[in-house]
This record gives C-alpha cells, structure tokens and sequence, in this order.
C-alpha cells in the first residue's frame, strides 16, 4: 500500500458519521446496507449520508452495488485491513517488542470457529 492511499482512508475515518458508517457497515457484512437504511439508522439526512459514502467509496473503504433501486454499500475489510498493516509494518519496522502486545490486542474477540474434516 502506498502512503497516499493510507492517508485518504485515514482522513476518510477521522470524521464521525463517516466512522459510524463503517462501523456499521462492517457490523452488516456481508450483506450491507442500503444508503437510506444507512441515513436512517445514523438520523443523517441523505443527501449528507450521500456525500459520506462518496468519500468512504474514493478511499476504497466501501464498495457499492445496484439492487433494484438501492444501492447496497459494504464495509471493504479487505481495504481497511491493508490500511491496518500497513501502519503496523511501517511503523513497528519489524521490531517484534513493539509489534507483538499491538498484534496481541487485535486478535479477534471471537475467533472462528474449525472447519470440520470430512470424513475419509
């Protein structure tokens, strides 16, 4: 990931309702939203929420599709994910002490769950 696309996602989040979207959004995965279930539930009038997801969609945070008249948006943890990893690479430079407790505290609150072999 370049620096440039770090920084539009990074100043994508750094505003409120734009973090609240995709909070949401990623509460919502994988079916998402559509933008007016999204104004709703945050109480932003929709030419607002409209204005948000155009910023959260230029940096690549969130992806949308058309269904029927909707467009349904999704969170892209893919994306945020690159972003996630690419401040802890860049800014740990390899150094375990400093990386390890980060890596330790983002491990998932509730991990997955095996998949079961078939039997033989």
């Amino acid at each position: 990931m370049e620096s440039e696309q770090a920084i539009l996602a990074l100043a994508a989040l750094a505003q409120s309702t734009r973090l609240d979207v995709f909070r949401l959004l990623a509460r919502h995965e994988p079916e998402g939203l559509a933008a007016g279930d999204l104004a709703r539930a945050l109480a932003v009038p929709q030419n607002t929420m409209s204005s948000h997801l155009a910023v959260l969609s230029r940096a690549r945070l969130v992806t949308a599709r058309r269904h029927g008249r909707s467009i349904v948006y999704r969170a892209d943890l893919k994306a945020f994910q690159s972003v996630v990893l690419f401040m802890l690479r860049d800014c740990c430079n390899g150094r375990p002490e400093i990386c390890g407790p980060l890596i330790e505290d983002l491990t998932p609150c509730c991990p997955p769950k095996p998949r079961r072999k078939a039997n033989a």
